[in-house]
């Protein structure tokens, strides 16, 4: 049976019996396939198609949307006791859009004041002081500023921090996806701060690690792995103490190792038990993670690190559809991706907060010639109908070293 649906209904199963548009708005070759992966699905919800047609015969069939909270986050101490009667959310704020490389500028300078009051932050935690943590809202007010003008230019530019900047930038680049996430899933800008703020402290109980071993170079033992495992007790321990700490920062803070499938710490939760920004915070957390320069690994790069999480995505290990949401605001191409382009040259994506699957690229090597070009710069949503992304490229693959000076 043939039916007609909103982009915003297309789930995974579904088969694709037709786009509604112009070719040119088809992400794929093809007019007629089954969405088999997140990254298939972040495709075409995040391009210009707004209708298909499916056929329920060859595949699933639309089914009731999934609510947005789906589950509470778990009583603590310092919860407050539940309301009658909830507040009204805040309304939204309009979108104040921002060029890239204007946002980008802005965000180095947010990025460097992060560093240094998270610095502070956490030597006096090391130290056994308790930290008000009231004093974090402005910062968490500058991140989701950044993010709301421009959702990747922050989140790109913190991913090429240095391997000893790894503990105090990961909580900004996760404070950071956090409010981005929370606003693809159309959370209210209140419930938005307690995500961004989240974010920030979620990794406060690494304090309780010893330095040398949160920068081994090499493979932990079973006793520091264990020792690193205890961080989000000692740092959900350290929130209580703190006091007036929101629930979602508590939860978060405790629950961002917990795995959908029960195979995370500490406490192996899996399903219903996690809440929605357990999730949320399991999925930030782990994309910065595996896209960051360590002490003992290189970064992935932000193609292969969503490739990865939707492998792990399929096999139960994080919710499939935070996972897809994240994709979308992240971008299909995030800023940095080198991509192979249809005129077999490598470029690198410099500006995408216009177009999911058409951004704006830098094009820099000609891959007949086995040579680096002039460098041009492409819109290619101005070049759909004569060029495109073909697909992703490694830079090791080319040995093309650092390209980070392209786009920042």
């Amino acid at each position: 049976m043939l039916k007609k649906i909103t982009i915003e209904q297309l789930a995974l199963g579904m088969h694709v019996h037709a786009v509604c548009g112009s070719w040119f708005d088809n992400p794929f070759w093809s007019n007629s396939f089954t969405i088999e992966s997140l990254l298939d699905l972040a495709k075409l919800q995040g391009g210009r198609v707004r209708q298909v047609w499916i056929d329920t015969s060859k595949g699933a069939d639309v089914t009731a949307p999934l609510p947005v909270p789906l589950a509470a986050p778990a009583p603590t101490a310092s919860s407050p006791p539940a309301a009658h009667e909830a507040p009204p959310a805040p309304a939204r704020p309009e979108r104040p859009t921002s060029g890239t490389a204007d946002e980008l500028a802005r965000a180095a300078r947010i990025i460097a004041q992060s560093r240094r009051a998270l610095t502070t932050m956490f030597g006096d935690i090391r130290m056994g002081r308790l930290i008000d943590v009231g004093q974090a809202t402005p910062l968490v007010d500058d991140i989701s500023a950044s993010v709301l003008r421009n959702t990747g230019a922050l989140i790109s530019l913190v991913r090429l921090k240095q391997a000893d900047d790894y503990t105090y930038l990961h909580s900004v680049a996760v404070c950071a996806m956090m409010v981005a996430l929370a606003r693809q899933l159309g959370l209210d800008e209140d419930e938005v701060h307690q995500c961004g703020m989240a974010g920030l402290l979620h990794d406060v109980g690494k304090m309780a690690v010893p330095v040398a071993v949160l920068n081994k170079p090499g493979k932990l033992t079973d006793d520091e792995f264990s020792s690193v495992k205890q961080h989000p007790l000692a740092g959900h321990a350290l929130l209580l103490k703190s006091g007036n700490v929101h629930p979602v920062a508590l939860d978060v803070c405790l629950h961002h190792h917990e795995r959908v499938d029960g195979a995370g710490y500490p406490h192996g939760l899996r399903g219903d038990q996690l809440s929605l920004h357990a999730r949320m915070g399991a999925i930030c957390d782990i994309y910065d993670a595996i896209t960051s320069n360590r002490p003992y690994k290189a970064g992935w790069s932000p193609a292969v690190s969503l490739r990865r999480m939707a492998e792990w995505t399929r096999s139960g290990h994080l919710d499939a559809q935070v996972f897809a949401a994240f994709v979308k605001c992240i971008g299909i191409y995030p800023l940095g991706t080198l991509v192979r382009l249809r005129s077999e040259r490598l470029a690198v994506v410099v500006d995408n907060s216009r177009s999911l699957l058409a951004p704006v690229v830098r094009v820099f090597f000609s891959i007949r010639k086995d040579m680096h070009i002039p460098p041009i710069t492409l819109d290619l949503m101005h070049d759909q109908g004569t060029e495109g992304i073909a697909g992703y490229e490694e830079p090791d693959t080319w040995n093309l070293g650092d390209l980070s000076h392209f786009w920042t």
